[in-house]
């Protein structure tokens, strides 16, 4: 990076502000996947205002700009490709408001998720959105990729609860959309153009969301099945009877033998699924009914055992369980492909056996997890990235998956975003009008294509 670039940088962020060590940039050359290239340099902004000048001036330099929460994406949207500036956000991590009487949150997109539940739940309120990263994910980052969780069953995705944003675009103008009106359709819908964006349209820096009151009670099952497409089956019958989980959380036999490997937290390992639902409401007797019925179902679909946690201790360790599938397949590969597609919940049977073929065809596992109440699984291959031959395998692997939730009515993300990765099977699964009117929005919005270039659809 030209040392006059830098200057101009550090006069906008402060020293302390911009980072250009070999060491600095590495730390910000990846996200959670295998991809990875350095920036040039990583500017930390403070404020909007901040933001504006340091887009302005990337816009100027045609430099190319990517946004950066924690990392912790899982589509390689956070990488630095092309390299430039990477603007990282965790310095702009406040609460800025929270509004009891509107129900409404006021942040900075650089907050971590967890610390707006925790903020917002001292008043009695609740975020529901609970991506696996929700330790470590910004607000911004979630908002980007309109990141999901187990809780999407019953109370929606992060979209659902983005009710306005303040938005730098490409030429530096700051905009921003919606408010707190419950009802508000004059004209566009641009907190929803925004959202899900990755970052290609403008760099998120504020969100005002949603806020619902918080459930008081809630019981959590760990439901053991023998035959993991009776537990795929045993969704549609819990749905099918009028009941509606908070959660209904799947994992398979490789899924759970390696939680139980890294975390001894007694689990059967002779079962090939189990099923983790939770029920929540305000009324401990209706929770309670509907977990006794969440009961009766599981056993009638062929469930071997129902486990309902006795206390929040016990809830805590299932939901840790959940949550480690993730690193926890270290232990079985040096290396995963973790994807998300979603399929129709009716189709969720017949996704499973096919993805199940595809790991037997290619001789490598594909482990399986994920929020099977609304139809999001996540598929991931485990493998040597260091064995060529492995690759191989795992690229022909991944484009057969994405052909699989195609062939059944679904899509190529739920939740991760499209970012590098699942770039090339854009036009398959949204058609070539879709990708034009796409690919005309960028250019509208960023027309010397300086944010996030490379991402979503090729440049």
């Amino acid at each position: 990076m030209d040392k006059h670039i830098i200057a101009k940088l550090q006069k906008i962020a402060g020293k302390d502000g911009v980072l250009s060590t070999p060491e600095d940039l590495a730390v910000y050359s990846y996200d959670a996947t295998f991809a990875e290239h350095r920036p040039d340099v990583v500017v930390l902004p403070r404020t909007t205002e901040q933001v504006s000048q340091v887009v302005m001036l990337a816009g100027q330099e045609r430099i190319p700009l990517v946004a950066r929460g924690m990392g912790s994406g899982m589509a390689a949207a956070s990488v630095p490709f092309d390299g430039g500036i990477t603007l990282a956000m965790t310095r702009m991590n406040r609460i800025l408001e929270i509004d009891e009487v509107n129900a409404t949150a006021h942040v900075e997109s650089g907050l971590i998720t967890v610390d707006l539940q925790a903020g917002v739940e001292k008043l009695g309120l609740f975020y529901p959105p609970d991506p696996s990263s929700v330790r470590h994910s910004t607000i911004g980052g979630n908002i980007a990729c309109n990141a999901g969780g187990p809780r999407c069953l019953k109370y929606g995705v992060t979209g659902d609860y983005v009710l306005g944003l303040t938005v730098v675009l490409a030429d530096g103008r700051i905009l921003r959309t919606g408010g707190k009106c419950i009802k508000d359709v004059v004209g566009y819908d641009l907190t929803a153009l925004f959202t899900g964006s990755e970052g290609t349209l403008g760099v998120i820096t504020e969100a005002l969301l949603r806020l619902i009151t918080k459930p008081k009670f809630a019981r959590t099952a760990l439901v053991e099945f023998p035959s993991l497409e009776d537990a795929s089956r045993t969704v549609n019958a819990i749905l099918a009877a009028g009941i509606l989980p908070a959660t209904m959380e799947l994992m398979d036999e490789t899924a759970v033998a390696c939680i139980e490997e890294a975390m001894q937290l007694g689990l059967p390992l002779d079962v090939e699924a189990i099923l983790l639902i939770e029920t929540d409401g305000s009324d401990e007797h209706a929770v309670r009914r509907e977990i006794e019925a969440v009961e009766e179902i599981c056993m009638e679909c062929g469930a071997r055992q129902v486990t309902v946690a006795r206390d929040e201790s016990e809830r805590s360790k299932l939901w840790q369980a959940r949550r480690s599938v993730s690193p926890a397949l270290a232990r079985k590969a040096p290396n995963k492909l973790g994807e998300d597609i979603t399929v129709p919940r009716g189709a969720i049977p017949e996704a499973i056996r096919r993805i199940k073929a595809i790991s037997a065809k290619h001789g490598l596992p594909i482990v399986i997890f994920g929020h099977a109440g609304d139809g999001n699984l996540h598929p991931n291959i485990l493998f040597d990235k260091r064995d060529p031959k492995q690759w191989a395998k795992v690229e022909q692997m991944v484009a057969e998956e994405f052909a699989v939730a195609l062939d059944l009515g679904g899509t190529l993300s739920g939740e991760h975003g499209v970012g590098a990765l699942k770039r090339p099977y854009m036009e398959q699964a949204q058609g070539p009008v879709s990708i034009e009117v796409q690919k005309r929005i960028k250019a509208a919005l960023d027309p010397v294509n300086i944010l996030n270039p490379g991402k979503i659809f090729p440049n």
